[in-house]
């Protein structure tokens, strides 16, 4: 009697397809509708709307389009059902470091409702983008610090802690009171092309080098060409939102000490999204800078609606990591909130090395190969010129290169040039 042992089923990771949109729909809903923060839930909205701008986005890749838009979706396959799905994108222009955006699991799935099942899941799709994504030698990651299923999946896959994040929210009423100040910044200049050996200098200056080295920004980094202008642009208008971006110019030292970029929503519940980047030598710009934005908020926020109470009132959102302490002392000082906490993790893939064979099945002829002569060893015309070399000076008035060799001459040619031995003249030992 035989007893039948279950099989588990193979799970197939392979890049998007058409005929997936569908379920990958239905899974972002799903996990829109449990995902607590917005800021993580705007990236699973992005998937949703894959399945409008899936033929465009194909077409987009055969023009020099960014490499920040490169975003890639590779799902995880198993009796022709969708499992999971993971969404990655470069993060510099080199494409030497990678950032994974998200990773989704269908806990629906009656095979997916342990948590093992799902850790497997997910290992297995992190595998998959750094086994084949060959360009990539870092991969970086954010996760909130209160999601213990991805936290433990991350740190099982061999990311590591980098810096740890925080997300501010300042209410409407202070910036209002913000945005009644007058800044105090005479060398604030627009941000263009010819500024991005600036700004990557300030990008330097602003972080440890430990970031430094991972992140891997160059120049290309903080330029942008037409198509992404124009992509920009008709988004902007689609989106009824408006970026605004500037620097502050140090003149002595011809040096960019400041940048903002802020990302104002006119006619949505989202908050305005704003990004900071201040020189540690210039803490008092936290506050010029910042009186700067809530004046553009305050510019483009329909006030009618907000009067009227038929708008919900804007808010402005900033990040600080835990390596910057003044910026978190300042925002503490206006007023401001912390409402999300996240960890920001990297690992480390430069050998790339293929686990093809356990290390302890391997024979010394294995690991040895280089050694090992490729066909039987040739005489080479070296051994050919000693021997001639030989006879010479046994037989100076011989001409060796018009007679014919002697017997003697030919025994010797018979035997292997590595172990020569003295002509035979007749006598015996």
């Amino acid at each position: 009697m035989t007893l039948s042992v279950p099989q588990k089923t193979p799970i197939n990771v392979r890049p998007l397809q058409y005929r997936d949109l569908e379920a990958v729909k239905a899974l972002a809903n799903q996990c829109v509708g449990q995902e607590a923060s917005e800021r993580l839930a705007t990236v699973d909205r992005d998937i949703m709307q894959a399945s409008s701008w899936y033929g465009l986005r194909k077409f987009l890749r055969i023009l020099p389009y960014s490499h920040k838009k490169d975003r890639r979706i590779y799902v995880a396959e198993g009796e022709q059902q969708i499992l999971g799905l993971i969404q990655v994108s470069p993060f510099n222009s080199t494409g030497s470091t990678w950032r994974v955006e998200r990773v989704l699991i269908d806990e629906t799935l009656p095979q997916l409702e342990t948590a093992a099942s799902q850790k497997a899941i997910g290992s297995q799709l992190l595998r998959y983008c750094l086994e084949n994504i060959w360009e990539a030698r870092t991969w970086i990651l954010e996760v909130n610090i209160n999601d213990k299923n991805h936290l433990a999946l991350y740190r099982e896959s061999g990311f590591q802690p980098l810096a740890q994040m925080t997300y501010w929210r300042l209410k409407w009423e202070a910036i209002k009171e913000l945005a009644q100040q007058n800044p105090d910044l005479p060398n604030l200049l627009p941000v263009s092309n010819a500024d991005a050996g600036l700004l990557y200098q300030l990008d330097c200056a602003s972080m440890p080098p430990l970031l430094r080295q991972i992140f891997d920004r160059h120049i290309p980094d903080f330029k942008s060409n037409i198509f992404e202008r124009t992509i920009s642009k008709i988004r902007q208008w689609l989106g009824r939102t408006e970026v605004v971006q500037g620097y502050i110019f140090e003149p002595q030292r011809k040096a960019a000490i400041g940048y903002f970029q802020l990302v104002s929503c006119s006619k949505s519940s989202r908050p305005h999204q704003a990004k900071l980047t201040v020189n540690p030598a210039y803490t008092w710009l936290y506050h010029e800078l910042l009186v700067q934005m809530a004046q553009i908020a305050h510019k483009y926020a329909d006030t009618n609606a907000i009067n009227q109470g038929t708008s919900p009132l804007p808010s402005l959102e900033f990040v600080s990591a835990d390596y910057q302490s003044e910026r978190e002392e300042y925002l503490n000082k206006i007023g401001a909130f912390p409402v999300e906490n996240t960890l920001l993790m990297s690992r480390s893939v430069w050998h790339k090395i293929r686990e093809t064979k356990p290390l302890e099945g391997l024979q010394l002829s294995d690991v040895l190969q280089g050694l090992k002569p490729a066909q039987t060893p040739i005489p080479s015309r070296i051994s050919w010129l000693k021997l001639m070399s030989d006879n010479y000076s046994k037989h100076p008035n011989h001409d060796i290169f018009t007679a014919k060799p002697s017997e003697s001459t030919s025994k010797v040619e018979e035997r292997s040039p590595k172990s020569p031995k003295p002509p035979n003249n007749g006598h015996r030992a």
